[in-house]
């Protein structure tokens, strides 16, 4: 779904003399700042857009919602998690990507390298922090954008930024109301929407996208509407067996349209967030005010169904770790996608997408809202077994890597919200490397990751089933080529008939399989990159971004490092973990697993780190004597290059 720049611009003239006739409601007069290049939010993308034009000599300024830098990468993801070939990284994020909140991290000594599970988002703001220093960057904290206004001479070109100044809470979510009204007016050549949301190039009036677009409009074979997944014999109903009596919240009505046709729904969002049972470093969830057991109605089925399926309480646990807290990904908790529900609601994220600030931060507080909530449930419903209700009742949020918000992470993992209809749309085909794209910035690499839309029932053969739709993981991490593919420039510039200095790196223009490969960090870095270089040859062009000149650019971001072409006959995929100190090496395996120190991983250890892979430690166990050696390690990590399908294939033959 497209949304025209024409209603914006209605709405940012009326802004415009609203701004300028003296009935703000915040303060009478707004600070103005002025610089080269205004860029909005401090994630990794908008920190490299900045660094980069600081370093060719222009001004830069970060205004950023929060109070923190980082973005997800300083809540929770960690920088290598969506990097599955580091040989196709380039610039300023080929280092970082490694170095960001490690400090004893060096080029040629990976084995001081950490695990990825011992990384702290804390200690990556911090490196951010240092980074936005070195350079000199002021950073606007507390503002979030209210509106643009266009310059006299040229309607298509932003002349000012208006921000409201709206600190986050207590907890690390926005709030509706702001302190002041159109508090700051940053005046810039330039502008740079480095946010998740897409909310500045909205402001400006540039057109984009939002939902999924149907299988029709860009001849993708998964688009739009898929069939539903994971189907589960629970009851939705709030009366058991009659439709009539209304759903149980957590699963809606199928809205009956056909497969691949488009739709405004997108991927679940989430936490990526800790936990502990040390009281020394545990904050409470805490109760959500409005807790109501019957809103979690539907977990308490799901675990009855669960208890039926799976006797044995080892089993069990396993699949009520899904529920909650999830999965364990790399020391933080994740969305769990192979369970029914997980810790995240599912279906609320398109409100988020194109919704204005009460919109945001009704959603985001819904997402906290139900994981303290599903917290309380699972540790007080008896449905849940005693040793699961004790078990989760001692979890509460790790404060270290969130100190100043008792443990929440400050920032929602918003997978995808608004995206740029720009001159070009990268789609599936780009992803299968189907393309030829004349004016590369980036390479990026990643499967077809979509979390689920919905959760919706429906009848089959008789039975009244519960599943998700929407969720997919189309070749995996390495994608469906194994092989990278080029983002163009065009996709981070809007028409140039509706905006002429704006660069759009992370809300870039894709459809939403095109940009559920692409949506990871490091491409967001790198674009980031090379969205700074643009920024400086419009201004030293005096020209539109559109117009820059193509073969110059190329040579720049070609100086600086960045790789823009990936040629299969010469290019080796990397992943960047090293021989000494990989993840998916003996050495990396026992400084994850090895808690004994005894050289060797057992059941018991491999169960605690590795969830949710316990079924993979009976067929590593080559000998079955409990203990998996190096020898073991490293042949099954051979069997792995060698079947890119391996999870398949195992559990079709099963573990022995």
């Amino acid at each position: 779904m497209i949304f025209s720049c024409l209603r914006q611009w209605t709405f940012l003239a009326i802004l415009s003399l609203v701004a300028f006739s003296g009935t703000s409601t915040g303060v009478a007069q707004p600070e103005t700042v002025e610089a080269d290049v205004c860029i909005y939010g401090a994630t990794p993308s908008g920190i490299l857009a900045a660094v980069t034009v600081q370093r060719e000599g222009r001004s830069a300024v970060i205004v950023e919602p929060s109070r923190w830098v980082g973005g997800i990468l300083g809540a929770g993801l960690k920088p290598m998690q969506d990097c599955p070939n580091y040989a196709a990284t380039g610039g300023m994020t080929r280092g970082l990507l490694k170095s960001l909140g490690q400090p004893n991290w060096t080029e040629d000594r990976t084995e001081n390298r950490r695990v990825l599970a011992e990384i702290s988002p804390k200690t990556i703001r911090e490196d951010f922090q240092k980074l936005l220093a070195k350079h000199k960057i002021r950073v606007i904290f507390d503002h979030r954008i209210a509106g643009c206004t266009p310059q006299a001479r040229d309607k298509t070109a932003i002349q000012a930024a208006l921000f409201d100044r709206a600190p986050f809470d207590k907890l690390g979510t926005p709030v509706v109301e702001p302190e002041a009204r159109e508090a700051l007016r940053v005046v810039a050549q330039i502008f740079i929407d480095a946010s998740y949301e897409g909310d500045l190039l909205a402001k400006a009036g540039v057109s984009y996208r939002v939902g999924r677009e149907s299988s029709e409009e860009f001849g993708e074979e998964f688009a739009g509407v898929q069939p539903p997944v994971g189907l589960t014999p629970v009851d939705p109903f709030q009366t058991p067996g009659d439709p009539e009596s209304g759903l149980l919240r957590g699963v809606e009505k199928d809205h009956g349209k056909p497969l691949g046709a488009a739709d405004d729904y997108t991927q679940a969002y989430n936490f990526r967030y800790y936990t502990t049972s040390d009281p020394a470093h545990r904050a409470p969830f805490g109760v959500p005010e409005d807790y109501r057991a019957e809103d979690f109605e539907l977990v308490g089925r799901y675990v009855e169904y669960l208890k039926q399926q799976h006797p044995r309480e080892k089993d069990l646990r396993q699949r009520l770790i899904g529920i909650f807290p999830g999965w364990k990904n790399s020391g933080e908790w994740n969305y769990q996608r192979s369970s029914l529900i997980s810790m995240s609601p599912v279906g609320i994220s398109r409100f988020y997408a194109d919704g204005d600030v009460a919109a945001h931060v009704k959603i985001w507080q819904a997402h906290r809202d139900y994981l303290s909530g599903l917290h309380h449930f699972m540790s007080t419903d008896d449905r849940v077994p005693e040793f699961y209700r004790q078990e989760v009742a001692e979890l509460g949020l790790d404060q270290r890597p969130h100190p100043e918000t008792a443990g929440w992470p400050h920032q929602l993992y918003v997978r995808v919200s608004r995206r740029l209809a720009g001159r070009y749309t990268v789609t599936a085909h780009d992803v299968y490397n189907k393309t030829e794209i004349e004016d590369p910035i980036c390479l990026a690499q990643y499967g077809i990751d979509v979390y689920p839309v919905r959760r919706i029932w429906l009848q089959q053969e008789g039975q009244t089933l519960v599943g998700l739709e929407g969720k997919m993981f189309v070749g995996g991490s390495k994608g469906p080529t194994n092989q990278p593919y080029p983002i163009a420039y065009r996709a981070i510039t809007p028409q140039q008939d509706e905006c002429t200095n704006l660069l759009v790196p992370v809300c870039f223009s894709a459809t939403h399989l095109g940009y559920a490969s692409a949506r990871m960090e490091p491409v967001f870095m790198i674009c980031g990159e090379s969205a700074g270089i643009a920024a400086c040859q419009a201004l030293a062009e005096n020209c539109a971004v559109q117009d820059i000149d193509a073969k110059a650019y190329r040579r720049v971001l070609e100086r600086a490092g960045q790789k823009l072409v990936w040629d299969p006959a010469t290019d080796q995929p990397d992943s960047g973990m090293g021989k000494s100190g990989g993840r998916y090496t003996m050495r990396g395996l026992l400084r994850e697993c090895d808690a004994d120190g005894n050289g060797t991983v057992s059941q018991a250890e491999w169960n605690e780190k590795k969830s949710p892979y316990e079924w993979l430690f009976g067929f590593i166990d080559v000998n079955s004597d409990g203990q998996i050696v190096a020898s073991e390690y490293e042949a099954f990590q051979r069997y792995k290059a060698q079947h890119p399908d391996w999870q398949k294939r195992i559990k079709t033959a099963g573990l022995k």
